[in-house]
């Protein structure tokens, strides 16, 4: 199923039921006649989604986003196997039965603040390993504020893992634009997950002062990416502890592309953002034929930290029967100047 939204302020939607995913943003600038720009890779036809080798353009992804070391963790003293679709790794919630890879009821609505999709999704128990019926809720709305706003909750039979993000790959030039090398990132984190070469942490958060992972002041992304060093030379794919969070979404990461003007601000509930620069796209056929290669876009994943299960030093993503998992992420838009 596919559902198409549009909001007076200038933005339009496509979302796919499959994987509740962004399959389409389109920009309207007030100061052009023309018919906006695509803002998120993905597939022209909501059947390319179901494939293996899609790379979660616009999923929702969980139950579990990022990583599990070993696939392994444990509650109140039970331990759990999950799937390792990644080497001998838990990846994004597994390879058969992730959010990313079922189908969801979607449902398109109006309110007085914007339009929208309300994706539902009740997992059961023991689905790809995870303990406790989940049930699952995912609300984008295009605000009159020229926002996308996306909500998340879900609640639990029995104690599980909930972390919870939306996988959109941007680029703000347009989806067949290119490369994103010369977009400018700020990121209000001053350290961020340290990992292994196979993208495991350590459990150590490092300060983001003197490394390529400093993006307190705008950096151009291609600059950053070419000062990444060893374990993992070159390649952004990594996760910011951001500054404090609130119950309500706060600024969390600024992206803009100096050719068009136009600029991009993320707010977040969660505590972290996970940075990933397209690295291992390889000339993916994208929707009106386009090309999608390595580093044509950026995406922002804000999220718990990896493998926050088996670490107890990071913030905790269980949730208990009773309690509601809940998760804010605004994207907010500024016309090309």
């Amino acid at each position: 199923m596919e559902i198409f939204v549009e909001s007076p302020s200038g933005l339009s939607g496509r979302w796919v039921s499959r994987g509740a995913s962004l399959a389409q943003l389109r920009l309207f600038e007030r100061r052009s006649s023309n018919r906006g720009v695509d803002v998120v890779l993905g597939y022209g036809d909501e059947v390319s989604y179901a494939s293996p080798d899609n790379p979660y353009f616009g999923c929702t992804v969980g139950r579990f986003a990022n990583r599990i070391s070993r696939g392994q963790f444990s509650i109140d003293g039970r331990t759990y196997q999950l799937a390792c679709n990644e080497g001998p790794h838990h990846l994004h919630g597994g390879p058969y039965r992730s959010l990313a890879k079922v189908e969801w009821h979607g449902e398109p609505f109006s309110t007085s603040s914007g339009a929208g999709v309300r994706f539902t999704y009740d997992s059961p128990d023991g689905e790809e390993g995870y303990p406790g019926r989940v049930q699952v809720e995912v609300v984008y709305t295009l605000t009159h504020d020229r926002a996308m706003h996306i909500a998340y909750r879900a609640v639990t039979g029995a104690p599980t893992i909930v972390n919870l993000t939306n996988h959109s790959y941007f680029n703000l030039a347009g989806h067949s634009s290119g490369s994103v090398l010369d977009h400018l990132l700020q990121v209000d984190a001053k350290s961020f997950v340290e990992t292994d070469e196979q993208w495991i942490p350590t459990g150590t958060l490092r300060e983001t002062y003197g490394t390529a992972l400093d993006f307190i002041r705008p950096r151009r992304l291609g600059d950053a990416i070419s000062e990444i060093q060893s374990p993992c030379a070159g390649v952004l794919n990594h996760c910011m502890a951001l500054s404090p969070r609130t119950t309500r979404p706060t600024y969390a990461a600024a992206l803009s592309d100096p050719r068009s003007g136009r600029q991009m601000r993320v707010l977040t509930t969660q505590p972290g953002l996970l940075l990933y620069a397209g690295y291992y796209l390889n000339e993916e056929n994208g929707k009106a034929g386009a090309k999608y290669f390595r580093h044509s876009a950026i995406c922002l994943e804000s999220q718990h930290f990896p493998d926050s299960p088996r670490q107890p030093a990071f913030p905790s993503c269980v949730v208990r029967p009773g309690e509601t998992y809940r998760h804010e992420t605004r994207y907010e838009f500024c016309d090309a100047t």
